[in-house]
């Protein structure tokens, strides 16, 4: 077997040993905001990013996280990393953190919830709230419609719905309130909103480009798409960052190397996709890809 291939191979039965013992990918309870009478799930980790910075901490989020309380009695929650949820609402156009919870507490609806913010905030807290002066930039919720749906999920926290209301904020005021929508479709455009389906396009792509110099070069490999903001493909790349040296060991020359990149761009060069967007702004999506090609010229889809 080709020495790349069983190095590959390695590294991919290494990777999935340590997955399945990582519980960090678990997924997450969001916040909430309290925004015009309702209290919405929101996946903006506020609260998380402030306590990063405070130095005396020594990196533990005051004891915090990894627990599913605040006093850490309830024992762990691989859903709950944190111990807390957080409360935010708005009021006179500003954002305030209006509780810390422990997990799961607004599931008791026949209780009233401890709120730990004194705990977590001290001197910040000002007639029950703290004020949210160290944040700047866009927060979202997903807008209550019939027809709106989740189109990405990072697979522990951060959600993307089709229709969003994003909230711009300048150190805690309120800037801009919009309605935004994730998702454009494009004439001819190639649907993205099932990310699972977009790696057999990809795929398919690749498997009707006119590959040459088999008896060459071998580019069973993994790869990194990058679709752009366009929907264009703009980079592929390793799924890992090779050095000139390790591309040496690896491979069988720059030059197999070269042209295993060079051709799975020109194989996917022609692909147009749907528009994704973020916060109402278009974003770039990575998407893996792993190919195996035969000695009789087939090729296969690797991917998990």
């Amino acid at each position: 077997m080709h020495i790349k291939k069983m190095n590959r191979i390695l590294t991919i039965v290494l990777f999935c040993i340590c997955l399945s013992n990582s519980f960090a990918s678990s997924p997450q309870v969001p916040d909430f905001l309290i925004y015009k009478n309702d209290t919405i799930a929101t996946y903006n980790l506020l609260v998380e990013n402030y306590l990063q910075t405070r130095t005396d901490d020594k990196g533990k989020l005051f004891d915090l996280s990894f627990r599913n309380s605040i006093d850490g009695t309830e024992g762990t929650s691989l859903n709950c990393w944190r111990g807390y949820q957080a409360i935010y609402i708005i009021e006179n156009d500003s954002l305030f953190v209006n509780a810390i919870i422990d997990c799961h507490a607004l599931e008791y609806k026949e209780e009233v919830p401890k709120n730990h913010i004194s705990k977590v905030f001290g001197d910040k807290v000002k007639n029950g709230k703290v004020f949210v002066d160290w944040h700047s930039g866009n927060i979202s919720f997903p807008t209550k419609r019939d027809d709106n749906k989740e189109i990405r999920w990072d697979g522990v926290f951060k959600r993307t719905f089709i229709y969003e209301t994003a909230i711009k904020i300048e150190k805690g005021k309120i800037i801009q309130i919009s309605k935004e929508q994730n998702y454009i479709h494009l004439k001819n455009g190639i649907d993205r909103l099932k990310r699972d389906t977009i790696n057999d396009v990809l795929f398919n792509s690749i498997k009707e480009y006119k590959w040459t110099k088999f008896d060459k070069f071998d580019c069973g490999e993994r790869y990194i798409v990058e679709i752009g903001r366009n929907g264009k493909i703009t980079d592929v790349i390793m799924t890992d960052s090779l050095t000139a040296d390790e591309i040496e060991y690896y491979w069988d020359g720059k030059r197999e190397y070269n042209y295993c990149i060079r051709s799975m761009k020109k194989a996917l060069s022609k692909l147009q996709f749907d528009i994704l967007k973020r916060n109402g702004k278009p974003i770039y999506e990575k998407i893996y890809i792993e190919i195996w090609f035969n000695d009789d010229g087939t090729i296969e889809n690797w991917t998990n």
